[in-house]
C-alpha cells in the first residue's frame, strides 16, 4: 500500500473525509502538513543536542536524524496528518500548593496511560483510510522519533510557546498529540501563528528556572525531566525547588492564559483516578514493587518503576516540613535500591534535628557499600545544622 492514488471508493474531497472520520473516532482537532520540518526547526534540535540539554536522553541523540528529517523515519511520506485530543483538567491545576503531606502528579497522567488511547484511534483512522485511498500510512504517538509539536504548529492545531509546548486557541495547554504519516499528497493547512506577545508568564513561574531564553528549554533542570526521564540522583541544589512534585511539573502549562479558552476533558479514559488527585506521601512511600505495579495499573507512571518514583516520593517529603513523615524516610533507609536510600537520607535530614540525624548515620553508614549513598550521609552530616528543611513548604 505505497501509492498516493485515490481507490475508486472515494468520491469526495478526502481531507474533509479524513478530518469528518477523525471527528467520529474521538479526536478533537486535526490538521495537515507536508512531510517536512523547517531548517530552523532542525538547527535547533541540533543546538538542544549538541549543548547537552537533552540530559541522559540518549535516545534523543540516536535518533536525531530520524527526528530531524521524516523522510529519514519513512521515506514515502507524503503528508503528516496531526491529530489532537483533549485531556483539559477538571479543576485547578495548582491545587496542590499548600497540600504538603500530599504528592502532585501532572495532569496528564492521573489517569490511563494516553498512548493506549490514542494509538488505538490512530490505528483506526490509518485503517479506514488505507482501505478508502489505497495509501501507505504509519502512526505515531510520542515515543517515536517525531516532531509533534513542530508537526501540530505546521499543521495549524497551535504554535509552541515560549515554553516549548504546544499552545492552542481552542484548548490552551492540553492536547494530546498523534501522528499518521500518509503517503497521499493532501496539501497542508496554514501554519499557526505565535500569539504569546509579550507575555512571559510560563518563564518566570517555572520552579527551577529551566528555561535559558524564550522558546529554549534545559531539560537538566526541568521538573518534568528530573521526575520521569533522569535515572540517578537528582541534583542536591534542585531538590528544595520541586516541593511536593511526585511526577511531572505542570506550572508553565497551567500558567498560560489562553487557558481561558480550554474546557474539561470529556474523554472517559482521561478522567482523573481520585487516589491520583492528591496522593498521600506516607503511603506512596511504603509502596514496594508490587503494591507500586498494582497502584499504578494502566498508568504512565508505571513506567518508571518504583524505584525512581520513590526518589521522587522521598524528596517531596524532604520538602513537606512535617516532622511526622520523617519515619517514613527513616523506613526507606534500609531500602533494597540505593537510589531510594539515598533521597531517604536526604529527606531525613531535612525533617529530623542534628543529633538524630548523627544517631541514624551511626547505626547505618558503617554497613553501607554504595559510594553514593555513603556521600549522601556525609552531605547530610555536614548540612544538618538544627532542624533543616521546614522551610520547603515554601517551595510547594
Amino acid at each position: 500500500m505505497a501509492s498516493g492514488t485515490l481507490a475508486s471508493k472515494s468520491t469526495g474531497d478526502p481531507r474533509a473525509e479524513i478530518r469528518a472520520e477523525a471527528l467520529a473516532l474521538g479526536f478533537d482537532a486535526i490538521g495537515f502538513a507536508h512531510a517536512e520540518l523547517a531548517e530552523a526547526t532542525r538547527a535547533e534540535l541540533a543546538a538542544f543536542i549538541a549543548e547537552g540539554r537533552h540530559g541522559d536522553m540518549g535516545w534523543l541523540a540516536d535518533k536525531a536524524d530520524r527526528r530531524g528529517d521524516p523522510k529519514e523515519l519513512w521515506p514515502e511520506a507524503s503528508t503528516v496528518i496531526v491529530l489532537g485530543v483533549n485531556y483539559g483538567p477538571n479543576n485547578d491545576p495548582f491545587d496542590f500548593k499548600g497540600r504538603p503531606q500530599t504528592g502532585n502528579i501532572s495532569v496528564y497522567a492521573r489517569h490511563r496511560d494516553y498512548h493506549d488511547t490514542i494509538k488505538k484511534r490512530l490505528k483506526a483512522l490509518g485503517r479506514w483510510m488505507a482501505e478508502r485511498y489505497g495509501c501507505g500510512i504509519k502512526v505515531f504517538v510520542d515515543t517515536a522519533p517525531v516532531m509533534e509539536k513542530s508537526f501540530a504548529e505546521a499543521a495549524g492545531l497551535g504554535w509552541q510557546g515560549k515554553h516549548t509546548n504546544l499552545v492552542s486557541r481552542d484548548f490552551g495547554s492540553w492536547l494530546f498529540l498523534g501522528e499518521i504519516f500518509t503517503t497521499l499528497d493532501l496539501g497542508r493547512d496554514d501554519a499557526e501563528e505565535d500569539h504569546c506577545g509579550g507575555c512571559h508568564r510560563c518563564l518566570d513561574i517555572c520552579p527551577t528556572q529551566a528555561f535559558t531564553a524564550p522558546y529554549r528549554i534545559d531539560a537538566r533542570r526541568c521538573i518534568s525531566y528530573l521526575t520521569i526521564e533522569h535515572k540517578g540522583s537528582i541534583p542536591r541544589e534542585l531538590r528544595p525547588l520541586m516541593g511536593n512534585r511526585i511526577y511531572g511539573c505542570d506550572d508553565c502549562l497551567a500558567i498560560c492564559p489562553w487557558n481561558k479558552f480550554a474546557r474539561p476533558t470529556s474523554e472517559k479514559d482521561f478522567l482523573p483516578r481520585q487516589e491520583l488527585t492528591a496522593p498521600r506521601l506516607a503511603e506512596l512511600a511504603a509502596l514496594d514493587d508490587a503494591s507500586f505495579r498494582q497502584f499504578f495499573t494502566a498508568s504512565p507512571i508505571k513506567r518508571i518503576g518504583r524505584d525512581r518514583f520513590l526518589r521522587n516520593v522521598l524528596i517531596a517529603i524532604g520538602n513537606s516540613g512535617c516532622v511526622e513523615l520523617a519515619d517514613s524516610a527513616i523506613a526507606r533507609l534500609q531500602d533494597a535500591s540505593a537510589l531510594v536510600r539515598g533521597a531517604a537520607i536526604w529527606a531525613a535530614s531535612r525533617l529530623l534535628p542534628r543529633h538524630a540525624v548523627e544517631k541514624l548515620a551511626a547505626d547505618q553508614l558503617s554497613a553501607e557499600t554504595d559510594e553514593e549513598v555513603r556521600a549522601e550521609w556525609r552531605a547530610a552530616l555536614h548540612e544538618t545544622p538544627g532542624i533543616s528543611g521546614l522551610t520547603g513548604a515554601e517551595h510547594l
